[in-house]
């Protein structure tokens, strides 16, 4: 049961005359409601309030069944309109006949001004409560003209009737304001009716199923001013009224307590996929996902015969050299780097135990970073000889996979050739953005090699001897950290914080057990 299901199951009570017990000694509804009449034709004779054209008195026949006068009209049967018993000292009515004004605000839009009288619509009540705090505003001048209509005081109940419709709040302030159309205005005698038991009883399954079934319209939809009058509700004696309440509140306090950890409860729900998820790729890149191989060729070596490749490949004028090569390496139980020529403990910056035969290295060790290009022309539709350009809204944050939506093409002999995505094995990274969008990326095994990528992404390509998607697991895991290494509000990822990242480098065997062992879990947390 959720905690609003027990909320309507309190409030059901409540209204049935299930919560508290009656009291022979309570004056009765029935003459409770006589008060009110007396006193609103009173009000009528005195010109206060206008007369209704066919006010409503529900009563008890001989058979002890509801009937309904309305008017001058013969008194109906209502049994099958009403939903449930009440005790025989409480009364069913009609909404409207219990208020001395139901109304609602303006139906024309007024003329805002920077400052002056508070103007409210249901946005300002919706979250169950008056809020003032951005409201729009008009003139005196066009609030006393309004206020002579629609004049709502401190006790008052505001009900939404427009969008999201059957909202109560009790006017909690002396300042004066004007309505909007979406809100309607409940005015009733304060010392015959406790405005707290009308907002529990307008909150009741009871109300909210005639207000649902009431609501009607396309779009902004209405739940009208005769349908809102016309709402059947049960009155109990005033001191029963008084007494519901204060039971009420005794209940709400776990009410909150229960929804609050319901909302744990649905936070750690929605959550726990993605946090299982980074879980098991915690353990997969700390080497725990899967058991070490003593077979298998140490990652040292694998890393030399990878600086070995490039030297060869500088030798031969293929590749430049370096400027800012990095060698990460043990000693005294230590790790070292030398960079620039220069040796330094970075002991600090390495966050955890990795097994003997893996090694720490820099991603510009074991991949290649290369920007993108901002391209002065393009076009939204495929034409001949023009090239798809991957973008930052290509890549989709929750499934991390290619979304080709919104696309757009460029003339493919304006592209240069580094600008191409590999065949396969690569992985593309939104380079800019803001904090939620910026560093979200892709891995990619399927040949794009006629794609391009634009000015805010990056793509990285790992060396034939390193698997790329061990390499895109360890960029989606340590995310935050690159965002962190950026600044602003516009977060921009350079190429050397990428190039920097601290890779934790297991084997070449080793990467494809835990990339297949990866593949395996998420597989079977998705089907979950």
């Amino acid at each position: 049961m959720t905690g609003q299901q027990l909320k309507n199951s309190i409030l059901q009570m409540a209204v049935q005359g299930k919560l508290v017990p009656q009291d022979p000694n309570d004056e009765p509804a029935s003459v409770l409601l006589e008060r009110i009449r007396a006193e609103k034709d009173a009000l009528i004779k005195s010109g206060k309030i206008k007369k209704e054209k066919n006010p409503s008195v529900i009563f008890r026949g001989a058979d002890n069944l509801p009937y309904e006068k309305i008017g001058n009209n013969e008194p109906v049967c209502i049994a099958d309109e009403v939903p449930f018993e009440i005790p025989d000292s409480w009364e069913w009515c009609r909404l409207g006949s219990i208020l001395n004004k139901l109304t609602d605000g303006t139906h024309s839009t007024p003329k805002y001004v920077e400052s002056g009288i508070p103007f409210i619509s249901v946005k300002d009540v919706s979250s169950g409560y008056l809020d003032f705090s951005n409201c729009k505003y008009i003139t005196k001048e066009e609030h006393k003209e309004l206020y002579e209509r629609c004049n709502p005081e401190q006790g008052d109940i505001l009900l939404t009737k427009v969008g999201t419709t059957g909202i109560p709040i009790i006017v909690d302030t002396n300042d004066e304001f004007s309505l909007f159309v979406s809100v309607a205005l409940l005015k009733f005698n304060q010392n015959l009716l406790y405005n707290e038991y009308l907002v529990h009883l307008i909150n009741s399954p009871l109300v909210q199923k005639q207000a649902t079934e009431n609501t009607k319209g396309v779009g902004n939809k209405n739940w009208v001013m005769r349908d809102i009058a016309n709402t059947l509700i049960a009155i109990p004696p005033l001191q029963e009224q008084y007494r519901i309440v204060e039971e009420f509140k005794k209940y709400n306090i776990f009410l909150l307590e229960y929804d609050k950890k319901e909302n744990e409860l649905l936070r750690l729900n929605n959550s726990f996929p993605d946090l299982l998820k980074k879980s098991i790729l915690q353990e997969a890149v700390q080497g725990k996902l899967v058991p070490q191989d003593e077979n298998d060729e140490p990652a040292s070596v694998l890393l030399d015969r990878i600086r070995a490749e490039k030297d060869a490949l500088i030798k031969s004028g293929k590749i430049k050299k370096d400027k800012n090569e990095s060698i990460i390496f043990r000693r005294d139980n230590s790790h070292y780097e030398k960079f620039n020529g220069v040796e330094r403990c970075i002991d600090d910056e390495i966050p955890f135990e990795i097994p003997e035969n893996w090694t720490w290295c820099r991603l510009s060790e074991v991949a290649t970073v290369i920007r993108g290009l901002t391209f002065s022309t393009s076009s939204k539709e495929m034409k001949d000889g023009f090239s798809l350009v991957l973008r930052g809204g290509n890549i989709d944050s929750k499934t991390e996979k290619l979304c080709f939506v919104d696309n757009i093409y460029v003339d493919t002999n304006i592209i240069k050739e580094t600008q191409f995505l590999q065949k396969r094995d690569t992985l593309i990274v939104a380079s800019s953005g803001t904090k939620s969008s910026v560093g979200k990326s892709c891995y990619i095994d399927e040949d794009l090699s006629n794609v391009s990528f634009g000015g805010f992404m990056m793509t990285v390509r790992p060396n034939a001897l390193v698997s790329g998607e061990y390499i895109a697991i360890n960029i989606k895991l340590y995310r935050q950290k690159i965002i962190a290494s950026t600044a602003g509000y516009i977060s921009n990822i350079t190429n050397p914080i990428l190039n920097n990242l601290l890779i934790p480098l297991p084997p070449a065997n080793e990467q494809k057990r835990i990339i297949n062992s990866i593949n395996t879990l998420i597989s079977h947390l998705q089907q979950l």
